[in-house]
């Protein structure tokens, strides 16, 4: 039982490092346009994180039943991924590095399954086709819902970015520099907004989705079973199949409030990374490229796919940045960003493997 209230403890305080982490993400552009002061920005993007969270269960349901085989999934094994992820923000969030949350906990979870099943790759659910009927983006797995959109989201990110600045460019071509900034300045609150909301359908779920595996998992173990009648809302149906049913409301609840507690502590050291040095942004130009991530991020996650806020809304920027010329981009803050993209998923998968095999040495599972 405690191990139970662990992963759910550990689940939120993962939840909330993803919050400050990745509140960046969210707005760095609005902070680097100078059309919102840091405090402000994290005000909007808490408040519209915590509202987002409640509209994406997809998300939720692919991490708690579509990516690894959830009979080598325990307590304990839930602790150890967590533990991996939220060691990989923490080290991230440092140096200043926007890295994926989202694809720290894809890493972590995969790493400590494999483990679990001595290696024995199957516990990874590489691709799951859709039933009969389904359309084909019902399908399941690591490459049809993680790696494949962490390649193509940043393309889309980018490709979108730079046509719609583009776009902007030819539309504003006759209007003064003082007109297209104060227009803009008005929009990309609203441009800000809707990243928030789309940060907050993607992220905030990915925590209901490990605690909903707790759940299941702790049901089937019968750990529920001698429980006061006050405490039932822990059990779930033994026979649900965690694809299909709903997440339970106050999951739903307590993932939203401790991501909007997250967010509100901000991450004023990513902020700097993507609104000052990657490149220079005016408000248009923080307009095209929080709209274009905040798109992608929402189709995705409508689609159940748990894409990184980081690389939607970083590629978008590098499009619009590139809209204006590509000696616009700093290169160097590019490469480095890319490196952490490449790096997080076995980077927290090893860290969260190593945590698995280390509890099993003190035989607690």
């Amino acid at each position: 039982m405690l191990l139970i209230f662990t992963v759910i403890f550990v689940a939120l305080l993962f939840t909330y490092t993803n919050g400050f982490h990745d509140t960046a993400n969210s707005i760095a552009t609005v902070v680097g346009t100078k059309v919102l002061t840091p405090r402000q920005a994290i005000l909007l993007a808490a408040t519209t994180n915590l509202i987002g969270a409640f509209f994406g269960a997809a998300v939720a349901k692919t991490i708690s039943s579509g990516l690894v085989d959830s009979q080598f999934i325990s307590s304990g094994v839930l602790v150890c991924a967590l533990t991996g992820s939220i060691a990989w923000n923490l080290i991230t969030w440092y140096v200043g590095l926007p890295s994926s949350s989202s694809h720290a906990l894809v890493g972590g979870l995969c790493g400590a399954a494999l483990a679990s099943a001595h290696n024995n790759w199957s516990a990874i659910i590489w691709t799951k086709a859709p039933a009969a009927g389904e359309s084909w983006w019902k399908g399941a797995g690591l490459i049809y819902k993680v790696l494949g959109p962490m390649i193509v989201s940043p393309i889309l990110g980018f490709v979108i970015g730079l046509i719609v600045m583009i776009l902007l460019y030819l539309c504003l071509r006759n209007w003064t520099p003082v007109a297209v900034n104060r227009v803009f300045g008005r929009l990309q609150l609203l441009s800000s907004g809707y990243m928030g909301l789309s940060h907050g359908m993607n992220d905030a779920t990915k925590c209901m989705g490990i605690i909903a595996l707790a759940l299941v998992a702790g049901t089937k173990a019968h750990m529920f079973d001698h429980f006061p009648a006050w405490l039932s809302f822990l059990s779930v149906p033994e026979s649900a199949d965690p694809k299909n049913q709903i997440i339970p409301k106050w999951v739903t609840a307590l993932c939203a409030l401790t991501m909007g507690a997250g967010t509100a502590a901000g991450g004023w050291r990513i902020i700097k990374t993507l609104g000052h040095k990657m490149v220079k942004l005016q408000p248009v130009h923080g307009f095209a490229a929080e709209t274009t991530g905040a798109t992608v991020l929402a189709v995705a996650a409508s689609l159940g796919m748990p894409v990184s806020t980081t690389h939607c809304i970083t590629s978008s920027i590098m499009g619009v940045g590139c809209a204006k010329r590509f000696s616009a981009i700093d290169w160097v803050t590019v490469e480095r960003i890319l490196w952490a993209w490449v790096m997080t998923i076995p980077a927290t998968g090893l860290l969260a493997y190593v945590s698995v095999r280390l509890i099993e040495a003190l035989g607690v599972r």
